[in-house]
């Protein structure tokens, strides 16, 4: 150790100690949330920001507490344009929610949205106990119920409407994938035999997406999907948004993804004690959706009589 002297007082000079080195702490705010929010936690957080946020952030809170599964749905871009923010206050409208960023923010009411709809799981374990009779019972009720649905009068406006839209179409797609494929294949098929419109169905993902990436402001495209909304559909019924081509839909909720920007909407209802919620109300939808254009047309018959005699005569039926 070295003596030196300062201003005539002899002090020690001693070596600075190097701090040691820490690992880098960030709090976020994001990290004070609970781990897990429904989408009911999301929403009156939001309208709570609705009272207390800055006039901007403030008004688009208001506009996501009465639809809280836009965040969930939406790009920064795509939520800023439906709901006329501009892009910084979404960021920032996430951050006021305590959100590092929007992806953490989406994510979160992604997670909400998945959480919040009935699990296939879970159905099928309150079957568990029950006696067969009674199941079967409820399903029948239930069915009676769900087709009643399809026929009420704001139905059947919807049905001839979305029929007659297809009708004026260069071309018609229907997309449907998961428990919605056998729906979507069954209403291309039995419209393809009389109508020439109707484009072949998409067997992948990547298919449909080359398929709707065609439509345009003369065209159709009729999507079908119910929670959980498969993210195919979502895709492909963003997409012909952005086409500019006319969209019809059947789903299970008015304010849900696929009914955002549609022109047609048709919503069956899906009761039942079944895993998976029931499709009887939209398979008859689909039944009505092709006799509806069939009433509408005058050349549906010949279309079918032909088509009818070309499978009799390459050996299709017995």
């Amino acid at each position: 150790m070295r003596r030196v002297k300062l201003n005539n007082t002899n002090v020690s000079r001693l070596p600075t100690p190097r701090p040691k080195s820490k690992p880098l702490r960030v709090k976020t705010r994001e990290a004070e949330l609970p781990t897990a929010s429904s989408l009911d936690d999301l929403a009156r957080a939001l309208r709570q920001l609705g009272r207390s946020g800055t006039p901007r952030v403030a008004a688009l809170a208001r506009w996501a507490s009465d639809q809280p599964e836009e965040i969930a749905l939406n790009s920064v871009r795509s939520l800023a344009e439906r709901s006329g923010a501009n892009a910084n206050t979404v960021v920032r409208l996430s951050q006021a929610l305590g959100f590092a960023g929007y992806e953490a923010c989406r994510n979160a009411f992604q997670d909400a949205l998945r959480q919040g709809g009935e699990f296939y799981g879970k159905r099928a374990g309150e079957l568990s106990g029950r006696d067969s009779a009674s199941v079967l019972d409820a399903i029948r009720e239930a069915g009676h119920r769900n087709l009643e649905s399809a026929f009420t009068p704001e139905s059947r406006v919807a049905i001839d409407k979305a029929a007659r839209i297809m009708l004026e179409a260069r071309q018609v797609y229907v997309v449907g994938v998961r428990s919605c494929y056998a729906i979507a294949d069954y209403l291309g098929y039995t419209a393809r035999m009389a109508f020439d419109n109707f484009a072949p169905r998409a067997g992948t993902p990547g298919d449909i997406r080359d398929r709707i990436a065609l439509a345009g402001p003369g065209d159709v495209v009729l999507s079908i999907s119910f929670r959980h909304y498969s993210v195919e559909t979502i895709a492909a019924h963003d997409l012909a948004l952005r086409q500019g081509a006319r969209t019809v839909a059947i789903t299970d909720d008015p304010r849900g993804p696929l009914a955002r920007g549609t022109e047609v909407v048709m919503l069956p209802e899906m009761h039942g004690p079944q895993p998976l919620p029931s499709m009887i109300g939209a398979f008859a939808l689909a039944e009505a959706l092709v006799a509806s254009m069939v009433v509408q047309s005058d050349r549906a018959l010949g279309n079918i009589t032909r088509f009818e005699q070309r499978l009799h005569e390459a050996g299709a039926y017995l």
